[in-house]
């Protein structure tokens, strides 16, 4: 006789915002705490540099220096940028450039950690759960359009619309924002999932000490009764599932192979995708009951999680390994010689351009900004102005008619690339301000220097008194005993200790002592 079963209609797939849909093994507050300590020390010091990047323009200063004029009360902080130490501007934007590539794996560890929760139904239970969701949107939000964008301006990819540096600091200020009030309200639960210590790593495959296996029982089955989450025992889990199943329209079909759940996929035996599955010897291990990590009302535990596959201790070595892979490949664009040639991401690694002493790292060229050899050739004049309408007009010879002066200053731009110390010679801005008219025991003006580039951002730039005063702030005539190349500024460049590269302008044509534009 045929078996006149009737068979059940396969169940309807679960939605992301169904919970029983996430069932990595590795979700939970212990794992999100970490990585969420790790951010948050990184994206503090990455705030911290980004704050003092912006600042090293001297945005207040004049407008051809300032890309975000409607900044308001975001300027706050600004200050003076010093001089010294010579390599301030290296080391602030090398780490800030740097750090944020290599936390790229932390935060695509900790956004796949938290992925649940984007699906959370309702949306908002009470205002301070309203409050967390909205800042975790724009969190979630900010942090993408921070590194997305940092990140192709680092690749020299400008696919955003409009001005990186606008778009860049006020998107800073949503997403510290949204960071700060989300920091405020997990926290606390994120050192409370630390002190548990680390969960028992059923994934492991080994069956441990039996010592410290009963230890960590008891210590996660005590942080789960003070959470009021409390793991049931085997018989209750069973029990929950078949209620679970029946709710949803499907029982379950278990066979001598295995376990398969309402849709289709199969769980394996009973032992596998419970904490403590098997011994390393293959032998099933009964787990703990109340074993398994406490959710912590954080709604990361998976409540029937899948067979693991890898362990937590794996998970951490792949994110650590993959931001040692792109220190490794990155972190060299910051010094010359061997260690350039390894940074293989950065579009300032490789060898070095150019020949002699001019073999050193070029953002533009002459030609993509469109400066040719008849603007710089016998004809050039840099032309010297103070308030009240006082001109001159210079040759590149009478510059070098002038007292010669060396400084070893190093280049360093935006991009988080930078060269080792080049050692540069040529007039001091400060004499050339005193050829201007201005007396040094009345103090230093400040400069506006003007070049031949006829577009692009930073063509001009306005340098503080405390930047002509400086001793080592030169107008470059010379790079390593050589002529400057055409594509580092010849017939004249600005060089200045701890600016950005940008305001070390290139192909100089006008100094304005005294004034802003």
């Amino acid at each position: 006789m045929g078996d006149h079963r009737t068979l059940r209609p396969p169940p309807s797939p679960r939605l992301p915002t169904d919970p029983r849909f996430w069932r990595s093994p590795l979700r939970g507050p212990w794992l999100t705490a970490l990585l969420g300590v790790v951010l948050l020390l990184g994206i503090t010091v990455l705030f911290v540099t980004g704050l003092l990047s912006y600042a090293a323009y001297n945005p207040d200063l004049a407008a051809p220096n300032d890309r975000t004029p409607d900044r308001g009360l975001l300027g706050f902080y600004l200050f003076a940028w010093p001089t010294d130490p010579y390599w301030l501007y290296r080391l602030t934007q090398g780490v800030h450039v740097t750090l944020g590539v290599v936390l790229v794996p932390v935060l695509l560890a900790k956004l796949w950690s938290v992925v649940p929760k984007l699906f959370t139904l309702p949306p908002a239970r009470s205002a301070a759960h309203a409050l967390e969701r909205i800042s975790l949107l724009l969190l979630v939000g900010g942090v993408l359009f921070e590194f997305v964008t940092g990140l192709l301006n680092v690749q020299l990819d400008y696919l955003f619309p409009g001005s990186f540096y606008p778009l860049h600091f006020y998107g800073a200020w949503v997403f510290i924002s949204a960071f700060v009030v989300h920091v405020v309200l997990r926290l606390p639960k994120a050192l409370q999932a630390l002190r548990n210590g680390a969960p028992r790593d059923f994934a492991s495959g080994g069956a441990g000490r039996a010592g410290r296996e009963e230890r960590a029982a008891r210590r996660y089955e005590a942080a789960a009764e003070r959470a009021g989450t409390k793991e049931p025992g085997p018989g209750e889990a069973e029990a929950e599932e078949r209620a679970a199943a029946d709710e949803s329209g499907g029982a379950e079909e278990r066979t001598a192979a295995g376990e398969y759940d309402e849709g289709g996929e199969q769980d394996g035996p009973e032992e596998y995708h419970r904490p403590g599955g098997r011994a390393a010897g293959g032998t099933p291990e009964r787990a703990h009951p109340g074993a398994r990590e406490p959710d912590l009302d954080t709604g990361l535990v998976a409540p029937r999680p899948a067979a693991p596959t890898l362990t937590r201790r794996g998970a951490l070595a792949a994110v650590g390994g993959g931001s040692v892979l792109l220190l490794a490949v990155t972190v060299g664009q910051n010094f010359d010689g061997l260690p350039r040639r390894t940074a293989l991401l950065a579009p300032h690694g490789g060898p070095e351009p150019g020949t002699g002493a001019n073999a050193f790292q070029i953002n533009k060229t002459a030609a993509a900004v469109g400066v040719t050899d008849a603007e710089t050739g016998a004809g050039w004049r840099l032309t010297l102005e103070r308030p009240g309408g006082r001109t001159q007009r210079l040759s590149r010879a009478d510059l070098l008619a002038m007292p010669q002066h060396t400084a070893a200053l190093p280049i360093a731009c935006v991009e988080g690339w930078s060269t080792s110390d080049q050692h540069w010679s040529g007039v001091r801005l400060r004499d050339l301000a005193e050829l201007a008219g201005f007396d040094p025991r009345d103090g230093m003006p400040g400069v506006f220097v003007a070049s031949l580039q006829r577009s692009g951002a930073f063509r001009h730039a306005a340098l503080r008194d405390n930047q002509v005063r400086d001793p080592r702030s030169l107008l470059a005539l010379r790079v390593g005993g050589e002529d400057l190349s055409l594509d580092h500024g010849y017939p004249a460049r600005v060089i200045v200790p701890a600016a950005p590269g940008v305001h070390n302008t290139k192909w100089v044509q006008r100094l304005a002592f005294g004034a802003d534009r």
